[in-house]
């Protein structure tokens, strides 16, 4: 593994959690821990946790004292800590807490409630050295006392009490209590000239202090250097070193894994792989309940589109992405449905997952080679993807199914079927065809069929190859070649029409209207309250459709609140509005009924350019007008999830930019050739991840679009640098250490090298060279794409 050293300032982000690979993490009583953020005088070098929020804090530094001179802050240090190594639970650091004093310190999560540390001192002078180091604690409790020190078997600690938990912190070397402010173990330590001295603090919190203080105790005394190796060489073995002509770039996309491997659990009774959480940071982990069915959304399963950006920042572990398919396909009934989002709690989404599950399969068999895999899983794939196609989701029968909810969609804030900011249309999104969807769903059935080539099946690849072509006929029904732009139409009369407003009124009332329609429409009502109380609304709808006469009644029921904005949308499709009756609204509500708008754009429109769907004339004008405009989707940090000017009420500095959808908009790019633009995505979505580690230590779930500013969750996966996508543009696919693809040449203007397992690939602008583990090597200058092996 690659030494590094990584100061402050640099784009770091340290967090401590226990490793699914080498212990048995709790779902339900999981601690995590993360460096202290402190600046100026505040900084120490110290961590800290909430136990997942059953603490308010809970800190452990540490101080040195040589000569009379105390130091705390690492920035007086003299020579501050640089990050060494860095793994899911480990953290390395070498300083100088003093001139000739070397010290390194070590910080590891051997499971969910331990934290240990070592500290190494070599004395480079040829002067005894009397040190005196503290570990200093500090708890805030939400109940119970603080970090105080005491005598356990005749052991000075310090032991404390929050909530249901009991810490300890032990410090070998038999350490006395120390004078300071904080509650501390204190040791004299003297070092020889040249000599080296090694100690141990762990911090355990089990829910009785004896349970705590054996527990630490045990740990300090397990062999350090064989853990340390162990936890070397597995992560070697799974993670994929990059070296570019830019050293914040390496940093961020080896923090993107680790955090990425961060993010795993082991299997439970409900899912028979491992799985992830979104997100896992000190505040995170403890269900009350006792169960993990109380954990928030972060914690509550995962999704396929989360699924296949997780798989494509993991290239050496494609393993975990077979696992999690097999978890999907656990949930599967005798009708084919697959739960869109299984947890390890026995957590339901209750929706149809979205088909990305063939695609993710097909990847992952691509890159293992593993048969047997794709022969299990196929059979499961197919009856799921024709589940699609039953009444229930395809409610107009014509083969182009409908969404059933926006949670299916990964994009859940789309403004087309959400209300959360004035402006979104927070439609129903069963009476909308999404080119999304059959553009997922046409790579889904290419997938399969692929698979059923590959598995000698001919039969059910022509039959795959049929049905995708309806769906082809489908996507390219929804392009609109005046707005270059492919757009959502409606369920039935398949047509993409404006919304326009029918009637705008505060309070309730009967409103007499003479509208009539060129083409037929379907109604949004909207209510704004004057509270967040919900309202008992009644509307009744007069006017007249293709077969006649038609009188709609909308009941509370069918309102869908988000704070104080209600929506709900006409089951009737309307050709002249006759009358609407409104009862159950405060004389201060307003009201708006409108004609629905299917012209909304936003990032899913690309998916047909992703799925390689789109002819080339189609895909150039998508590309030229919206996807590199800068008053439309192109923003300093990458795509927005939302045209700028189809948006006339949003402004640039709140459009959002969201990785996973840039990384699919990213890939449609090098399908169509666009490797120059590709790596222009990807150098903006990479300085926006780099920017965020610098300023704030941490990846965030979306960005803003004109500051790069991060919004939303701390660590969540959807805000990772997209390794996946940089290693595609790059035209590297590790298949193994004796086998890689390459394609197309390297756009990135510095050679790049890949390091994994002993292959390195050495990728410059014309030429890339393949050094294998045994010394064999390959030069490749043709950019065709072509497979690299020695086997």
């Amino acid at each position: 593994m690659r030494t590094w050293s990584l100061k402050a300032g640099d784009p770091c982000t340290l967090v401590l959690s226990a490793d699914f690979r080498f212990c048995e993490p709790d779902y339900i009583n999981d601690h995590t821990w993360e460096m202290e953020p402190g600046i100026g005088d505040t900084a120490v070098m110290g961590v800290r946790t909430t136990y997942g929020l059953r603490a308010r804090t809970m800190r452990i530094f540490i101080s040195f004292t040589l000569d009379g001179k105390k130091v705390t802050n690492p920035d007086k240090f003299f020579s501050p800590p640089r990050l060494q190594h860095f793994y899911p639970n480990f953290l390395e650091f070498a300083f100088s807490p003093f001139q000739g004093l070397d010290a390194r310190a070590e910080y590891w999560l051997p499971s969910s409630q331990t934290l240990a540390s070592r500290l190494t001192f070599r004395n480079q002078t040829t002067d005894t050295l009397n040190l005196q180091m503290e570990v200093c604690g500090f708890l805030t409790p939400m109940d119970g006392q603080s970090l105080a020190p005491t005598k356990i078997q005749s052991v000075n600690v310090l032991a404390g009490k929050t909530s249901d938990l009991e810490p300890v912190v032990f410090l070998t070397g038999g350490p006395v209590h120390g004078p300071g402010p904080y509650s501390s173990l204190l040791l004299d330590i003297k070092l020889a000239p040249l000599a080296s001295r090694k100690f141990t603090w762990v911090q355990a919190a089990l829910p009785e202090v004896q349970a705590s203080f054996d527990l630490a105790r045990r740990t300090a005394a397990r062999p350090w250097d064989a853990e340390h190796a162990r936890l070397m060489l597995v992560n070697a073995s799974q993670t994929v070193d990059v070296e570019t002509g830019d050293p914040d770039w390496d940093a961020v996309l080896a923090f993107s894994q680790t955090t990425a491997l961060r993010l795993f659990f082991k299997s439970s009774e409900h899912l028979p792989q491992p799985s992830f959480v979104l997100a896992r940071q000190p505040d995170h982990g403890y269900s009350l309940r006792g169960d993990g069915r109380d954990h928030a959304s972060l914690w509550s399963g995962q999704t396929a589109l989360d699924a296949i950006y997780l798989a494509s920042m993991l290239p050496g572990a494609p393993g975990l992405a077979a696992g999690l398919v097999r978890n999907f396909l656990s949930t599967q009934d005798e009708k084919g449905f697959v739960d869109s989002r299984p947890g390890l709690a026995g957590q339901r989404g209750c929706w149809l997952a979205a088909p990305h599950l063939a695609d993710l399969a097909w990847n992952t068999y691509r890159q293992t080679g593993d048969k047997e895999f794709l022969q299990e899983v196929f059979p499961g794939l197919l009856a799921f993807i024709k589940s699609w196609s039953d009444p229930s989701h395809d409610r107009d029968g014509d083969g182009f199914p409908e969404w059933d909810h926006p949670l299916q969609t990964g994009f859940e804030e789309n403004p087309a079927f959400n209300s959360m900011q004035r402006g979104d249309q927070g439609a129903d999104i069963r009476y909308f065809e999404s080119p999304a969807l059959a553009a997922c769903l046409w790579q889904e059935y290419r997938s399969l069929g692929s698979m059923a080539h590959e598995l000698d099946l001919p039969g059910d690849a022509d039959a795959l190859n049929a049905q995708a072509q309806v769906l082809w006929s489908a996507v390219d029904a929804c392009w609109n070649k005046k707005s270059a732009f492919y757009q959502y139409r409606d369920r039935d009369t398949h047509l993409s029409v404006n919304g326009r407003p029918v009637l705008t009124h505060s309070g309730p009332g009967i409103f007499k209207l003479k509208s009539v329609f060129k083409q037929p429409v379907r109604l949004l009502i909207r209510v704004w309250a004057a509270s967040q109380t919900t309202r008992g609304m009644d509307v009744r709808i007069h006017g007249q459709s293709s077969t006649g006469s038609v009188i709609e009644r909308l009941e509370r029921k069918d309102f869908r609140w988000n704070a104080e904005v209600a929506t709900a949308t006409s089951r009737q499709l309307y050709s002249s509005l006759e009358e609407i009756e409104v009862t159950g609204l405060q004389r201060i509500d307003n009201l708006v009924v409108r004609s629905l708008d299917y012209t909304q754009e936003d990032q899913t429109g690309f998916l047909p350019l992703w799925a390689g769907i789109t002819d080339e004339g189609k895909a150039t004008a998508l590309i030229q007008q919206k996807l590199f405009e800068p008053h439309s989707f192109w923003h300093a940090a990458g795509f927005s999830t939302r045209s700028l000017t189809a948006n006339q009420e949003m402004k640039e500095e709140n459009l959002e930019v969201q990785f996973p959808w840039n990384q699919l908009i990213g890939e449609g790019l090098l399908e169509y050739g666009r490797r120059s633009e590709a790596s222009q995505l990807v150098g903006r979505l990479m300085e926006t991840a780099i920017r965020s580690l610098k300023q704030q230590g941490v990846f965030f779930n979306s960005y803003l679009a004109k500051s790069g500013t991060g919004q939303g969750e701390r660590n969540s996966l959807r805000g990772l640098a997209p390794l996946g996508l940089f290693l595609k543009t790059l035209g590297v696919q590790i298949i193994s250490p004796r086998c890689v693809r390459l394609e197309g040449t390297n756009p990135f203007p510095w050679p790049v090298t890949i390091k994994f397992r002993g292959l390195i690939v050495i990728r410059q602008a014309g030429i890339t060279d393949v050094t294998f583990p045994d010394g064999q090597s390959v030069q490749v200058t043709d950019p065709a794409a072509c497979l690299v092996s020695n086997s």
